[in-house]
């Protein structure tokens, strides 16, 4: 089987206004095994041949009517792909160093004097198509790396909001053994973020992270977590201080999902009049995700059973929400999980 050398399939375009060089060229690149040669002796042509072959060498010549060698040497810059290496080697028989500066400058690669020497055609062509048979060798296998760190990446990523999902989890199978009130929250918290008009990016990070809210239930004992009645008042101290162990479980983290969540750890028990815990902040000074993470773990709350109570009808926990806004909660929020609630999106 005959072996087909890559650099041989490379695409050629020579442009000179004299046919006799033409020929010329056409017939030493033939002899020397190319056989993809495209030439014209009007250099008004090039873009349009150009285009149409997308060659892997352009043989150049500078001096022509209508268009020069120069204008062209310009155009090809302005249409070729940043990065590419597409050389193009000038046909000249100016020795003037002034004229090879420009060339160079403008994007040329190599010259060829004219009258052409065959062996220097030969060796000045291959060592030109070599370099770019390289140039894009190295391109794909830099392209395919990429796409292996991308792969990769995605992966990492997949398996680190796996893991923040099953963190939630595992906190909320202590006091919901459906382990669906986290999934619930970050759903609808997402749907108010978006009805709100928050960035994508920024819904997305919360819809992630709101999931985190009561992570620092882990630390909480179960004769007051499980406990079926009112707690005491030093019970409910201890009780309250799942924001600040779930604050403290997800510090420290570069990565904006976890900051995020470390905010709604700590702020989702604060209240819009800053009778909440354990800052007592109140107003706009608690973070949105907070706020929104307030309003959508309170309706869960009220419209599924806990130990210490039965599960709200859904209309009566919207009304209850409607009347603690301006207290418990920050109104306009109420006012956006109403309208997702009113077009049947809220998951309940």
């Amino acid at each position: 089987m005959k072996h087909i050398d890559p650099v041989h399939q490379s695409r050629i375009l020579i442009v000179d206004d004299e046919e006799a060089n033409t020929l010329l060229l056409e017939r030493i690149l033939q002899r020397s095994g190319y056989e993809q040669i495209h030439s014209t002796n009007d250099a008004r042509e090039v873009l349009h041949l150009f285009a149409r072959y997308q060659p892997d060498l352009v043989l150049l010549d500078l001096m022509m009517p209508f268009v020069s060698g120069f204008e062209i040497l310009e155009m090809i810059q302005q249409i070729i792909p940043r990065g590419t290496f597409l050389p193009v080697l000038i046909l000249t028989a100016d020795l003037n160093p002034e004229t090879k500066q420009r060339a160079l400058s403008m994007g040329a690669k190599d010259f060829l004097t004219k009258p052409f020497d065959m062996t220097e055609v030969m060796l000045r062509v291959q060592n030109l198509l070599e370099t770019r048979s390289l140039h894009r060798m190295l391109l794909y296998q830099k392209e395919t790396l990429e796409e292996m760190v991308l792969s990769r990446t995605h992966e990492v990523e997949e398996a680190r909001l796996e893991t923040l999902e099953r963190l939630a989890r595992a906190a909320e199978y202590r006091d919901d053994d459906t382990g669906e009130h986290t999934q619930r929250v970050g759903i609808n918290c997402a749907l108010i973020a978006r009805e709100l008009g928050l960035p994508e990016e920024h819904i997305d990070i919360i819809r992630q992270a709101a999931p985190l809210h009561d992570v620092g239930k882990i630390g909480i004992h179960d004769n007051i977590l499980l406990k079926p009645a009112r707690l005491t008042p030093e019970e409910f101290a201890e009780m309250k201080t799942h924001t600040m162990i779930g604050a403290t479980i997800l510090s420290g983290s570069r990565y904006s999902v976890l900051k995020t969540g470390e905010m709604i750890a700590r702020s989702h028990h604060e209240r819009w009049d800053g009778s909440g815990y354990p800052d007592g902040t109140s107003g706009e000074a608690i973070p949105i995700e907070a706020r929104i993470v307030t309003v959508v773990d309170i309706f869960d709350a009220l419209i599924h059973d806990r130990p210490y109570k039965t599960a709200w009808p859904v209309a009566e926990a919207v009304a209850e929400l409607e009347c603690i806004a301006g207290t418990h909660c920050d109104p306009e929020i109420i006012r956006a999980f109403v309208a997702v609630y009113q077009r049947k999106q809220i998951l309940a």
